[in-house]
């Protein structure tokens, strides 16, 4: 992936186009078991439905259905199961799918209720309800701590069999401030959700698949999947620019339909990966990687090229978050502001100076400006005032006596 790639597309304006290209490249599969008749109480949507030779089998029971894939990502080493929020009358199933691909985590993406309609039923224990029962697989689910984060919620859930007496912890990890058709509020946000659920090593080939839903599967999921098998392909070759986001995305896609569902979404997902690669790859390769400039063309590039000033759109915001994560901030590759300076040359480095000093001492004399208007129009206030208000006592006075001598003479 190349930055100056997503530079031209944002600035001609072009992602409904690749989003169209993407759609028109993608290949459909076939569907023919969610659309049995017996299964169309188990598709929360009538037009997102997963491919037959993907699609996840549960076992042991007579309908095997669940609207949920199966994506195999080989060289990234990650398995995702994408499914949709689980309806009432598949909660159950839900469940049953979770223990029986031992599965260590579920990742959430979209709120039980948005707009006033049902996204994905209560599938675990909130509030005073400490559990649930599903009887009808035989599995008892335990809230045992949440930890509430500004974007979102970390909890362990006990996963009981009854059947056999087993239990396990699961981790649900949700994200509880993605609009639905929309993009999170920062890529520093969405990394910070996406790094706190690496740490719990949920996504390691050692775990069975981790189960990603939003509310169709596709859109918010397919995001999150996404930017996560991008960073590790980058991580891994250690090279951003072998990285094809396009290429993976439709790979993705041979496993389930529709995945990431507006030109938005597919936006904020190369954004996440440029600020996400910031990270993975270490400060050396950044440089040699993403900015791809020698010594001799530094000085012209910084003058004509603004992304190497700021080359994140949040930087210090995603600074200071991936340092809460990994504790140790020299481990941080962000360019900051004072790494850019290092950068830069004498001459150069002198100049900006100067005109920040300079740019400063203009605010500060506007400022000054502004408060000395600001004091004349109070200081000629109280000077008037006393003036204005004798001349409308007089005027009223002056009224009161016209209208008694006019009252009198009649």
């Amino acid at each position: 992936m190349d930055p100056e790639e997503f530079e031209d597309i944002d600035s001609q304006g072009q992602w409904q186009n690749l989003y169209n290209e993407i759609r028109n490249q993608s290949q459909e599969c076939s569907y023919k078991v969610a659309k049995f008749p017996e299964n169309r109480n188990r598709n929360r949507y009538r037009d997102v439905s997963p491919y037959d030779h993907s699609r996840v089998r549960l076992e042991n029971l007579e309908n095997d259905y669940i609207n949920a894939s199966l994506i195999t990502m080989e060289e990234a080493q990650r398995n995702y199961i994408l499914t949709q929020g689980p309806l009432t009358n598949t909660r159950s199933h839900f469940w049953l799918m979770i223990w029986e691909k031992q599965s260590k985590a579920v990742i959430m993406l979209n709120r039980v209720i948005e707009k006033g309609s049902e996204k994905c039923a209560q599938y675990w224990p909130s509030g005073e309800e400490k559990q649930m029962y599903f009887s009808a697989e035989g599995f008892v689910v335990t809230l045992v701590s949440e930890d509430v984060e500004p974007y979102y919620t970390t909890r362990v859930l006990e996963l009981q069999n009854i059947k056999t007496g087993e239990r396990r912890d699961i981790y649900h990890f949700h994200f509880t401030t993605w609009p639905d058709f929309g993009v999170p509020e920062s890529p520093a946000s969405f990394l910070n959700f996406l790094f706190k659920v690496r740490e719990s090593g949920s996504l390691e080939p050692e775990h069975g698949p981790v189960v990603v839903h939003c509310s169709a599967g596709i859109g918010r999921s397919g995001t999150f999947c996404l930017v996560d098998t991008c960073l590790v392909l980058m991580d891994k070759r250690k090279d951003a620019s072998s990285v094809d986001v396009q290429k993976v995305l439709l790979g993705m896609r041979e496993y389930r339909m529709g995945l990431i569902q507006t030109p938005n979404q597919l936006r904020f997902s190369y954004m996440a990966i440029m600020e996400g690669a910031k990270y993975v790859l270490g400060d050396s390769i950044l440089k040699q990687q993403w900015q791809r400039m020698s010594k001799d063309d530094m000085e012209q590039q910084a003058e004509l090229d603004p992304s190497l000033q700021d080359t994140a759109r949040h930087p210090d915001e995603l600074t200071g978050l991936i340092s809460k994560l990994i504790g140790e901030k020299d481990q941080i590759v962000s360019v900051t502001e004072a790494q850019q300076t290092d950068l830069k040359p004498d001459s150069l480095r002198k100049r900006h100076r100067e005109e920040r000093i300079a740019s400063t001492a203009q605010k500060v004399q506007q400022m000054k400006q502004k408060l000395s208007e600001a004091e004349k129009k109070r200081e000629n206030w109280h000077y008037w005032r006393p003036i204005l208000y004798n001349v409308g006592a007089g005027a009223a006075l002056a009224l009161g006596l016209f209208m008694c001598w006019a009252f009198l003479s009649q």
